[in-house]
């Protein structure tokens, strides 16, 4: 398995980020090569996502402790597991980590590919997501980091809703 790492600090408290990425059909709305993700039951959710092709898996939730960690694996479709860490960091402030670990499809090829730059391309739009991720957090108005609050940073009729 490949292992990709991503880090960003944002601009509000572990919880409030951790209500945010626990919340995973908003991902298409800040995780560019995310296109969708729908929930099967309370623990498994099915992923499609293009990264050098459309690839599709479906993921079951591990070792999740509020407010700290979130972690997953698949369980068909594309081979993947990972963990997503929230890390106090002062007040209103989160060290938010992500690593993902995959086996490239089509074997050899996939293992290549993966050596000759699509990994590092995939690292690269993880952080660039993961900071456009804390942007929006940052300029987000009154009452939007609160998933109840009807101004909802990811509600359909925001900005980010809206793409």
């Amino acid at each position: 398995m490949f292992e990709h790492r991503a880090s960003v600090r944002v601009p509000a408290s572990s919880h409030q980020v951790y209500e945010m990425f626990s919340h995973f059909n908003d991902f298409p709305k800040f995780m560019s090569y995310v296109k969708e993700v729908t929930y099967r039951d309370d623990r498994t959710s099915h992923w499609v996502a293009e990264i050098a092709g459309t690839h599709e898996w479906t993921a079951v939730n591990e070792n999740w402790s509020p407010d700290r960690r979130i972690g997953w694996r698949s369980t068909e479709g594309l081979k993947n597991e990972g963990s997503v860490t929230f890390e106090d960091r002062g007040p209103g402030e989160t060290q938010l980590e992500v690593v993902v670990r995959y086996d490239p499809p089509a074997g050899i090829l996939g293992d290549a590919g993966e050596k000759l730059g699509v990994g590092a391309e995939f690292e690269r739009r993880l952080q660039h997501d993961l900071n456009r991720f804390a942007e929006m957090v940052r300029s987000a108005p009154a009452g939007a980091l609160d998933p109840a609050s009807s101004s909802y940073l990811f509600r359909a009729a925001s900005a980010a809703g809206e793409g």
